[in-house]
């Protein structure tokens, strides 16, 4: 985890993006997860969608999947989902979501972290990947 900032002080760290070609048009999600020396990957994709709707999925599903109580650290390139949860950003769209993540973060300790998209974090890099290659998927499926 050498690139992950300070992963060592933190139990849980979380990578998130998402990605959509045409906006709206099929999308994709992706997180890359550390739990406990361990690394996951998550990805998933929706066919007609936004790219913000796939930055507030990919951190959702990734919350979704780890312990409740616990302390995480979350790195997105999302100044949407960043701003929106740190400097409350109003939410005029994806009504649907917000309360979804409000309560998923609610559950735990988390700490937020915006990272430069496309700027060689590795883990970052990792997570748009994921993303784009689901929302590849969906477009070719089309």
């Amino acid at each position: 985890m050498e690139d992950s900032k300070n992963a060592g002080e933190t139990r849980i760290v979380i990578y998130t993006d998402g990605a959509c070609l045409g906006n709206p048009g099929p999308g994709g999600w992706g997180a890359v997860i550390f739990e406990n020396g361990e690394k996951k990957q998550l990805h998933g994709a929706e066919e007609n969608t936004t790219n913000n709707r796939m930055e507030i999925t990919a951190v959702l599903e990734a919350l979704r999947t780890i312990p409740r109580n616990v302390d995480v650290r979350i790195f997105s390139d999302s100044t949407y989902v960043i701003n929106t949860m740190t400097k409350n950003w109003k939410r005029k769209k994806n009504q649907d979501l917000w309360p979804l993540l409000d309560n998923e973060v609610g559950a735990r300790n988390v700490e937020w972290e915006w990272v430069k998209g496309h700027s060689g974090d590795r883990f970052n890099e990792e997570a748009d990947q994921l993303a784009y290659e689901e929302a590849s998927k969906v477009a070719k499926e089309r």
